[in-house]
């Protein structure tokens, strides 16, 4: 409870769902909000007098108003003490209108954002729309396998939050719903917000059963509401997989954005169009206060990018049943996700940058191996019926690599016993690292007379009760060969085309991802950005829909080069890394005056070492 990982109560199967469901507009709402209160209102904490009154009534405006928001947070987990993690709900709908106006409004994607003040970590998990899961009996709809997005169409914010929790097991304090309206509006009070846009993105044919309009070049650039919110939406040539990837890129875009803000006339406009849209629930029956609002909002301020972690469930399979695509996921894949969302790695971002540039990870509150290199056998010595299945879990979802190896000598174990090999040179510290899994178990030497063919054999007792110590997952990677060869020319002429038109010195790649070529819709692309040059190679690769790019410009201080999570200097550059939790994200660098950097795909198909082989690969044009 309160931020600790728990099991779910019962077993899901992967699901289908028939027929095709209605297009919303407001999946990206899910996905900014938390950083548009935090961020927006942590400013406005630091100004004085009537600034400040004015945030807290708008504070008080957004309490659970409405019948069916009070029904939902009397469900409520109740809220923690302030030191420790807390788990939200955000909900993003939209009221319909023309044809669909009176009927019930549409979520599109639901998110859980979890804060812990102890770690100084913020995780957040996100569900596709078109994820199919059970949701429960309400209202006159009996218990039903479809997609997540319904549950708040039939049953409202409680049946929401029942289908989630049921489906992850994981206690939520607080529930944040937003109305569509205010993103345009808040967008635009912001001045737009500068975003990364991958490729080409070009539909004008709409209609019934069409997709929406727009028209977006790529390259980094300022987007403001309308274009803004095509960007968000768009799902017609891939799925909702890269959607929920735009959303989550433009969500660490508003944070950039609004991080310098500080206007008081300014933060009025967005702050009216928050509370004008947005109802929080709290559990427990409690009230929102506004010192809990800022001790949140400090804590996102402050956070180091490599504590941010953005939490997808992997390896989702996508069906088409009666026309219409949907996703399911395996028990494991859910299970997977929780264990990453609830306990995140501070040092995920570190010890990937060390695999990658061929150092030995530094292992995070740890004395031993990588937890993927340790293997464990668990043995049943407590007498109840899972037990050591149970355990080989557990171990497992920490990156353990544990089996069940049956019953033990006996099944009146009080304490759990952790037994080394004390020929392994990494056995002892291994078993201690195992042993504060278990809260208090022992750690011995494996018997003479037993051989272990594991690293490490656990035998639980009675004082496991079917979960382990909360503690960060190993999400450190394998190493592997960067997968590139050499740029076929085509990228070099196109470059020294470009050069001519640009005021800085343009980069070409002589290494790109085996699997790639310059995307076919706009290859490279020359535009102003902020009053600067700026030049996008674009490629595609290496799985049809993804696409990856080189961004070059003069702007050496653009907001995305700002609070890199490692930096590091290799060949006489200076390399900014950028990681979404492990998978490292953009590499940049300045020199000769220029800011030039290479961005992986939405979904970060290109190894952290293809990442790395393709900006040292950036060289000088010749001349």
């Amino acid at each position: 409870m309160n931020g600790a990982p728990a099991l779910p109560p019962s077993p899901l199967t992967a699901v289908t769902r028939y027929g095709p469901a209605g297009r919303s507009r407001v999946g990206l709402l899910g996905r900014i909000l938390f950083w548009f209160l935090v961020t927006l209102l942590v400013a406005a904490g630091g100004l004085a007098g009537g600034v400040w009154l004015y945030f807290e009534h708008s504070i008080h405006e957004t309490r659970a108003h409405t019948a069916e928001a009070k029904e939902a947070q009397a469900i409520l987990d109740v809220v923690p003490p302030p030191d420790q993690a807390a788990v939200a709900m955000v909900l993003g709908y939209d009221s319909r209108l023309g044809a669909d106006k009176g009927n019930p409004p549409r979520s599109d994607t639901v998110l859980l954002v979890r804060a812990d003040p102890q770690t100084k970590a913020i995780s957040l998990l996100s569900f596709p729309r078109d994820l199919v899961v059970e949701i429960p009996a309400c209202r006159s709809f009996p218990t039903r396998v479809t997609r997540i997005n319904e549950a708040y169409t039939e049953c409202g914010t409680k049946g929401a939050l029942q289908t989630i929790r049921n489906l992850t097991g994981i206690p939520i304090n607080y529930f944040i719903t937003v109305n569509f309206r205010g993103f345009t509006d808040i967008v635009n009070e912001l001045g737009g917000v500068y975003i990364d846009v991958d490729r080409r993105y070009f539909n004008d044919v709409t209609g019934p059963g069409g997709y929406a309009k727009i028209d977006l070049h790529p390259g980094y650039q300022r987007l403001k509401g309308g274009p803004a919110l095509d960007y968000v939406r768009y799902r017609h040539t891939d799925s909702d997989l890269y959607r929920n990837a735009r959303q989550q890129e433009f969500l660490k875009a508003v944070k950039q954005q609004v991080s310098g803000l500080s206007a008081a006339w300014k933060l009025h406009g967005i702050v009216n169009a928050i509370t004008s849209n947005v109802e929080v629930g709290v559990g427990g029956g409690g009230t929102l206060e506004p010192e809990t609002v800022l001790s949140y909002a400090k804590l996102a301020y402050e956070l180091p990018s490599g504590n941010f972690h953005q939490v997808r469930i992997e390896g989702l399979a996508e069906a088409n049943l009666g026309g219409a695509s949907v996703l399911t996921a395996s028990d494991s894949q859910v299970d997977e996700a929780v264990e990453t969302f609830m306990n995140p790695d501070p040092q995920a971002a570190e010890k990937a940058a060390a695999v990658a540039t061929g150092g030995k990870p530094k292992p995070t509150g740890r004395s031993g191996p990588p937890a993927s290199s340790v293997t464990v056998e668990v043995l049943n010595g407590n007498g109840v019926t899972g037990a050591a299945d149970d355990g080989a879990f557990l171990l497992a979802r920490r990156g353990y690599q544990a089996l069940n190896g049956g019953d033990a000598d006996r099944s009146n174990y009080f304490k759990t016993q952790v037994f080394y090999d004390p020929a392994n040179a990494d056995g002892s510290a291994a078993a201690a690292d195992v042993a504060k899994l278990f809260g208090d178990a022992d750690v011995a030497e494996a018997p003479a007379a037993q051989t272990l063919e594991t690293t490490l054999r656990v035998i639980v007792g009675q004082t496991f009760k079917g979960r382990l110590t909360p503690g960060p997952k190993d999400e450190t990677p394998e190493h592997e060969p960067a997968a590139v060869e050499r740029d076929s020319g085509e990228a070099a002429q196109r470059v020294k085309r470009a050069q001519r038109r640009v005021d800085f010195p343009l980069l070409v790649p002589t290494l790109r991802e085996e699997a790639s070529d310059l995307s076919t819709l706009e290859p490279i692309r020359t535009y102003k950005l902020a009053g600067h040059d700026a030049v996008r190679l674009v490629y595609n690769g290496p799985f049809g829909t993804d696409y990856w790019g080189v961004q070059q410009t003069n702007w050496t201080d653009a907001p995305p080069l700002n609070g890199p999570s490692l930096i590091r200097r290799s060949g006489g550059r200076e390399y900014k890394l950028f990681f979404n939790g492990s998978h490292l994200h953009v590499v940049a660098f300045e020199e000769n005056g220029g800011a030039y950097w290479v961005v992986n795909s939405l979904l970060d198909k290109l190894s952290n070492e293809t990442m790395l082989a393709i900006a040292r690969g950036l060289k000088p044009i010749k001349r």
